[in-house]
C-alpha cells in the first residue's frame, strides 16, 4: 500500500503524478486527505482523497508514503501529528519515504537525512539538515527518495516505479506515455 498525503496548499502535479503513473503500475495508492476528504491544491484544484488522515492505518502492507510539496501544503503536512506519525512508522520499519519540492524539508527538520543524498527545491537546501545536497532531478539513498520540483515529477514517479516494482517496468511505463527526459 503506497499513502500520498494531501494538506491545503499541496502542489498538484507533484501529487497526481505519482498517484496516476503508480496506478498504471497496478500499485495499490491511497490518497490521504489531511483533515478532510477534499483538499484544495496550490492552484486551486479540490481532490477529493480516499481517506482522511484520521482513518490511516499502517501496517505490513505499507511500502511507501508519499509527502508532495507545494506552500503551504508543506507546511500543513509538517503540523500534522498523523502524517508525523507516518513518516516514524516507515523509518522504524525501513518502508520507503518519498518527499517532494519543500517537502523534504519535512525530512531534515526530523534529522532523517543526515549523510544522506538528498535534494530539494531550490531554497530549501539548508532545511535538509546534516544532507549531501544534490542538484540531481531524484535522489534514491536508502528508504529516502527525494525531488526537486514540479518539473520533476515525472522523473519522481518513474524512480518510485522502479523502486516498487522493476527498472524494465519503470521503463515500460515511460514508454507508454512518451516521456521524452
Amino acid at each position: 500500500m503506497i499513502y500520498v498525503f494531501l494538506a491545503d496548499g499541496f502542489e498538484e502535479i507533484e501529487a497526481l503524478t505519482p498517484v496516476d503513473m503508480l496506478r498504471r503500475c497496478e500499485q495499490e495508492v491511497i490518497t490521504v486527505g489531511v483533515g478532510r476528504n477534499a483538499i484544495r491544491g496550490s492552484h486551486g484544484i479540490v481532490v477529493g482523497t480516499d481517506i482522511t488522515d484520521e482513518e490511516l492505518v499502517l501496517g505490513d502492507d505499507t511500502e511507501m508514503i508519499i509527502l508532495p510539496g507545494g506552500m503551504p501544503g508543506t507546511l500543513n503536512l509538517e503540523a500534522n501529528p498523523n502524517v508525523q506519525k507516518a513518516i516514524d512508522f516507515c523509518i522504524e520499519n525501513n518502508r520507503y519515504v518519498a518527499a517532494i519540492c519543500a517537502a523534504p524539508s519535512i525530512l531534515g527538520h526530523k534529522g532523517l537525512l543526515k549523510g544522506k543524498k538528498a535534494t530539494c527545491y531550490t531554497g530549501f537546501e539548508s532545511q535538509l539538515e546534516g544532507a549531501e545536497i544534490s542538484s540531481d532531478s531524484v535522489c534514491a539513498d536508502g528508504n529516502i527518495i527525494t525531488s526537486r520540483g514540479a518539473g520533476t515529477a515525472m522523473d519522481f514517479a518513474l524512480k518510485l516505479a522502479e523502486v516498487l516494482t522493476s527498472a524494465e517496468r519503470s521503463k515500460m511505463l515511460k514508454d507508454s506515455v512518451i516521456y521524452k527526459a
